[in-house]
């Protein structure tokens, strides 16, 4: 074993503490403490929980059966290994159901004592090691699983970008998924108005009720002008923080924004109420749904502007069969005027007609007939 290893000797027989100490184990590195009774160690024991205890079994007091139990119930988890006389078989045997790891029967040699101590040593260090490897498994696996529900929620906002034309909710999705990407208490959005080209507060999670009734209005926070400006992310958290009125809200905040190329539309600004620094992959992720967010932006501009041409066409085509329809009625007026004294001359009412005069006036209205139907035949809206 590497020396350095504190061993704490409970051990009211000056001549055995010295072996077991003294000769045996300091002379291989061992930082040994020796104390004579079971409530001298058991208040060493919880202050500064040792390596390994050795207590003999035979403590006046407070027995070694009882130091287990009482280092038990402070839980001090440190091996212990009782040191008991040929014949105590018994008392050894319920001093390992109580919790000891090995025992020692007196008398032993020196090279004894020192393989049931690195024994003793050796299962530890082995019991630790796979403590520690089944803690460095869980964070694994809780990063892989972290990892996996960040994608999820990337790929939630992607789905979103196609399939939500209500900006309202969209703006939604994308607050709920940067506060889980985030792991932050709040978060709000800030959309740069077409016409004064002023950040305005268009969505919010979890802002106190002061900035939450801004919605719709600038907000001063201090910090996300200065991402406006140079489009690039920010992120600080800590005493650096503190001049800024952002610090009111949290201890740790980042603002991502929000680009159409190399030009600044929006501000995805997220806060922690706790110091705790935003990692580069925190920031990659959340500048990954920062771009989804621009798509789903340009998207709803586009489905806008599809829908105003489209209302158009229907004002357009609505005005273009109005017209029509009053050219018909127009015609079919004028045909209606002419018709009547037409037929009356026809009937030779005011006369009698020659042949020619009469095949030219039958003509006449054959013509005015055939305009008549095509006046008819004039397709008027629909609703």
């Amino acid at each position: 074993m590497a020396p350095g290893e504190q061993i704490l000797i409970v051990e009211s027989d000056p001549d055995i503490a010295d072996l077991i100490g003294r000769q045996s184990l300091q002379p291989l590195g061992y930082k040994v403490t020796v104390v004579s009774d079971a409530a001298s160690a058991l208040k060493r024991a919880v202050q500064t929980p040792p390596d390994l205890i050795l207590a003999n079994i035979n403590l006046p007091g407070l027995s070694g059966k009882d130091l287990i139990t009482a280092l038990n119930s402070h839980g001090v988890r440190s091996p212990l290994i009782v040191i008991a006389e040929k014949g105590q078989e018994t008392d050894a045997i319920q001093a390992f159901r109580l919790g000891a790891s090995d025992v020692m029967f007196w008398p032993l040699r020196d090279t004894q004592v020192v393989s049931v101590v690195e024994r003793a040593l050796r299962q530890t260090q082995e019991s630790r090691e796979r403590i520690k490897l089944d803690n460095q498994l869980k964070a694994a696996n809780d990063e892989q699983q972290r990892r996996l529900r960040d994608l999820t929620t990337i790929l939630s906002t992607v789905k979103a970008v196609v399939s939500i034309t209500d900006q309202r909710v969209l703006f939604d999705r994308i607050l709920d998924s940067a506060l889980q990407l985030a792991e932050a208490d709040m978060c709000w959005l800030s959309l740069r108005d077409e016409k004064t080209n002023v950040f305005l507060l268009r969505a919010q999670r979890n802002l106190p009720d002061a900035w939450a009734k801004k919605i719709n209005q600038p907000v001063d926070d201090g910090i996300s002008s200065l991402v406006s400006l140079s489009g690039e992310s920010l992120v600080m958290n800590g005493a650096p923080l503190g001049k800024f009125k952002i610090a009111a809200l949290g201890k740790a905040v980042g603002v991502i924004p929000i680009k159409i190329q190399n030009e600044v539309i929006g501000l995805l600004i997220f806060v922690r109420k706790k110091d705790r620094e935003i990692t580069h992959e925190t920031l990659v992720l959340l500048e990954a749904m920062a771009d989804y967010a621009s798509l789903s932006l340009v998207n709803a501009r586009l489905f806008r502007a599809l829908a105003q041409t489209a209302d158009n066409a229907r004002i357009s085509e609505k005005q273009r069969y109005a017209t029509l329809e009053s050219i018909r009625s127009s015609i079919q007026g004028e045909l209606q005027a002419a018709g009547y004294p037409l037929n009356l001359v026809l009937t030779e009412m005011p006369g009698p007609l020659n042949a020619e005069q009469k095949k030219a006036l039958e003509s006449v209205q054959a013509a005015m007939q055939r305009l008549s139907r095509s006046a008819e035949k004039t397709v008027t809206p629909k609703n």
